[in-house]
This record gives C-alpha cells, sequence and structure tokens, in this order.
C-alpha cells in the first residue's frame, strides 16, 4: 500500500489557500483601506466646498493639512475676499496623514472656479491623485 495524497486532495487544498488568501491578504493591510476611504472623503469634502461657493455665492477657502482639509467661508454675500466664518461640512476627516499639494492654500470663487493659475494636486502616497481644475473647480477623482 501507498502512502501519500491523492491528486483530488490536493487539488482541494491548493483551492482552499487560493480562497483563503483572496480574503486575507487584504485584512492584513488595515491602512491600505484607511488611505483609500481618508482619499475619498477628501474629494468629497472638496466637491462640497466647490458647490457651496457657487450656492451661496460665496468665496470657500481650503487649507490643505498633513491631516485634512479645514475649509472656511467668506461672511459676506457677495464675496468680500475675507475667509472668517467656519463651513460646517457634512462629515470629518478622520485617520488621514500625509496629505500633501501643490499648494496650502487655495479658495473657491463664487462661480466655482478657483483663484489659481494652474490645477491643484493633492495627493496621498501610493494613491492617484486628486486634481482641481482652475477654472472650473471640477474636482477629478
Amino acid at each position: 500500500m501507498t502512502r501519500g495524497f491523492t491528486l483530488i486532495e490536493l487539488i482541494v487544498v491548493m483551492v482552499l489557500l487560493g480562497v483563503l488568501s483572496v480574503f486575507l491578504l487584504p485584512a492584513l493591510k488595515p491602512d491600505d483601506f484607511a488611505t483609500r476611504g481618508f482619499r475619498d472623503e477628501t474629494t468629497a469634502l472638496l466637491r462640497y466646498a466647490q458647490k457651496t461657493a457657487v450656492a451661496q455665492r460665496r468665496m470657500v477657502c481650503v487649507s490643505v493639512q498633513a491631516n485634512g482639509l479645514r475649509l472656511q467661508m467668506d461672511a459676506a454675500s457677495p464675496a468680500s475676499g475675507v475667509c472668517a466664518q467656519a463651513l460646517e461640512a457634512p462629515s470629518r476627516l478622520q485617520g488621514g496623514r500625509g496629505l500633501s499639494s501643490t499648494v496650502s492654500n487655495f479658495y473657491f470663487t463664487p462661480l466655482g472656479g478657483t483663484d489659481q493659475a494652474s490645477n491643484i494636486t493633492l495627493s496621498l502616497s501610493g494613491l492617484q491623485p486628486i486634481v482641481v481644475e482652475a477654472s472650473s473647480g471640477y474636482v477629478h477623482d
């Protein structure tokens, strides 16, 4: 009598290992999921800031920091050029780190564009950058 495993048993074990690796490997890197969520929330906040500027006909100032964005709104309508009022956003960025931008401060105008002459790029390590078009204020995902 020979000892060992049959071909069927070996194939079943390999299939089980393959299925388990699909579910376990992403769980070993929880930072990737959190970083992706932080990027998506940053994109949503930029879109919210741009839409608020248009809807309320005020400037919305964006300050880019390593751990997130700070939004402030012009207190007067039409825009006076002073962002002194905090803009309450529908969500708060949490757990982010390493956010960088080509400019540290910019604002959305009441027409939706930005005050910059060229596009603004925000980036997180290892992920696709977020680009804000200078003329239209459109936020590319």
